[in-house]
């Protein structure tokens, strides 16, 4: 069994089906998920629900065999799309979840929020299936039907259109959002119980045995590149604030012989001994008065010999200042000579390419920025030369001085970028 979960839109119900899907399948067998794109709350989600890790593939990012190579393995495979099945980057789109579909031969099962919908349902879904002919749309899952005779209704015209099955409304299965994105699964304490219930929905309302029987031949994968670890000893805060890392990224360091060790800023834990210190992305705004009053963490970062490196919310700790929605500030570690703020928002949504010339990150990179804080100020070196999805150039990204550098930038994978091309 191997599909892709898409959906017309955003908001149509990709999230629930697939955490149902997965905890419903592995009641029976061993399941493994991906998530498209670049996303770090979906998945917490996916491994709860599924009891296996969930990797990220992200075809604008990565090239095919990397994707390939991090998708391989037997058995089930159940994929969850970004945003509309058809949705990427600018110019053209690069990078939606249709691109992954063909990309690992996989056939899409479109989910479509009927809940407004009667008749126009066959339209839409005719037209998603004959959009693109390299493309299989296997089906649909109707979601937030309202009644048998709504149901019906949509079944009529979807006649010649492969049907899963049809969900009712169950407002117990919203799933909670704030700015960039879910409320983690870490932060759900009835998170087993809404698996459970999703599960029971999917069992109760779709054709599990059709879905199933959803298999393609698997691409051959061709020679695929790891990122290299930046040092041999490697410790990298995780916990609430400080959960965006990417999995491949350290199952990449891991397999070239790293040791890495976590620990818990929030928890006060020292920082360990260690080459190198990795603050990930993630709510540090949430918390900023708790991290700021830490000193163990703080003290212990200050003083550590070795190289630090902070993404997105990790950078913002780094800096002097972080001014939280409230409009208090909350003195950071001092690293950088940075202030940034949650009370004056601004959207900074979108795939990178960056280029450092030295420091343990000097290359090309791929990544991702998605962030509402405001930049008050940053004095000193730029870490990163950057553009946009379109090739645009950007304003240099981050800062670097001396063994401590960050951006705003999650990077996602080694860009295969020539030198030639790098932004100036």
């Amino acid at each position: 069994m191997r599909f892709l979960i898409s959906a017309p839109a955003s908001s149509s119900g990709k999230t629930t089906v697939t955490l149902g899907l997965l905890r419903a399948f592995s009641r029976t067998q061993t399941v493994r998920s991906a998530k498209s794109g670049p996303d770090y709350i979906d998945p917490a989600f996916h491994a709860a629900a599924s009891g296996a890790a969930c990797v990220n593939l992200d075809s604008w990012a990565m090239t095919p065999d990397r994707i390939k190579a991090l998708a391989a393995g037997t058995g089930t495979l159940i994929v969850e799309g970004a945003m509309g099945l058809f949705d990427g980057a600018p110019p053209a789109g690069k990078g939606s979840s249709a691109d992954l579909a063909k990309i690992l031969n996989l056939p899409v099962v479109l989910v479509i929020d009927a809940g407004r919908m009667a008749g126009s349902v066959g339209a839409l879904a005719q037209g998603f299936m004959r959009y693109d002919p390299d493309l299989h749309v296997a089906g649909v899952i109707l979601n937030n039907v309202g009644s048998p005779r709504h149901e019906a209704m949509l079944r009529h015209a979807l006649q010649g259109v492969t049907v899963f099955g049809a969900l009712p409304r169950d407002p117990a299965l919203h799933l909670g959002s704030r700015h960039l994105g879910l409320v983690q699964a870490q932060e759900r304490p009835d998170l087993e119980a809404f698996l459970d219930r999703a599960a029971d929905l999917m069992t109760q309302h779709l054709d599990l045995t059709a879905l199933q029987t959803l298999d393609t031949p698997r691409p051959r994968a061709g020679a695929s590149h790891r990122t290299p670890p930046p040092a041999q000893s490697i410790a990298i805060a995780r916990d609430a604030a400080f959960a965006f890392a990417y999995p491949h990224l350290l199952d990449d360091w891991r397999a070239g012989g790293a040791e890495l060790t976590f620990f818990s800023p929030l928890a006060d834990d020292p920082v360990p001994q260690a080459d190198f210190i990795y603050l990930p992305g993630g709510y540090p705004e949430l918390h900023a008065g708790r991290i700021a009053a830490n000193t163990r963490f703080m003290d212990s970062l200050r003083q550590s010999p070795a190289m630090i490196y902070g993404e997105c919310g990790g950078y913002m700790v780094l800096g002097d200042g972080l001014v939280d929605a409230d409009g208090t500030r909350h003195a950071m570690a001092g690293l950088l000579r940075l202030e940034t703020s949650f009370a004056q928002r601004k959207l900074h949504l979108g795939y990178r390419q960056l280029h450092a010339t030295e420091g343990l990150l000097a290359g090309h990179w791929t990544a991702h920025e998605f962030h509402y804080a405001s930049t008050l100020r940053a004095d000193g070196t730029p870490l990163f030369s950057a553009t946009d999805a379109t090739g645009t150039g950007l304003s240099p990204m981050g800062l670097t001085a001396g063994r401590v550098s960050g951006s705003f930038a999650h990077i996602i994978d080694q860009s295969p970028i020539a030198s030639a091309d790098a932004p100036a």
